[in-house]
């Protein structure tokens, strides 16, 4: 039922890296969601794709935020949807988000210098906060 996950050109995880477990949706939705499991639980071990740099990984790691767990498994829970494939889809598709942005290097910002004229605006803007604290000063009587 399952298929490989296909990250980018060069990262395809295998369905067998993913354990998938159906579970019992949560909230409304009358006696159907009582007895039936199309919610669906994906774990991920992050244990597979060691052969990344640290910092990727680190990259991966902050972006499953909370659902990582202490044995380095990323949890992805999906019950948006009343079909099991649907969510499986879903759970899917979150996954691979959550890795490809991680696989993603961050731009390195340039350091440029400021205009001229935003120079001038910003020692203006300076001058003017200046002046209207200098009445708040206290009067010293003679």
């Amino acid at each position: 039922m399952t298929k490989d996950l296909k990250i980018n050109s060069k990262l395809i995880i295998p369905s067998s890296e993913m354990k998938v477990t159906f579970i019992r949706s949560q909230g409304p939705g009358g006696q159907n969601v009582n007895k039936t499991s199309t919610a669906v639980q994906l774990k991920f071990s992050l244990s597979y794709l060691a052969g990344l740099d640290v910092q990727s990984l680190n990259r991966i790691r902050k972006n499953a935020g909370s659902r990582l767990t202490t044995d380095d498994e990323i949890i992805i829970k999906a019950q948006k949807f009343r079909s099991q494939e649907k969510n499986l889809t879903d759970a899917k598709e979150r996954l691979k988000k959550i890795i490809a942005e991680g696989l993603k290097k961050p731009k390195v910002r340039k350091r440029t210098k400021p205009t001229a004229e935003s120079e001038e605006r910003r020692l203006k803007e300076k001058k003017k906060k200046s002046e209207k604290k200098k009445f708040r000063e206290n009067i010293k009587p003679d």
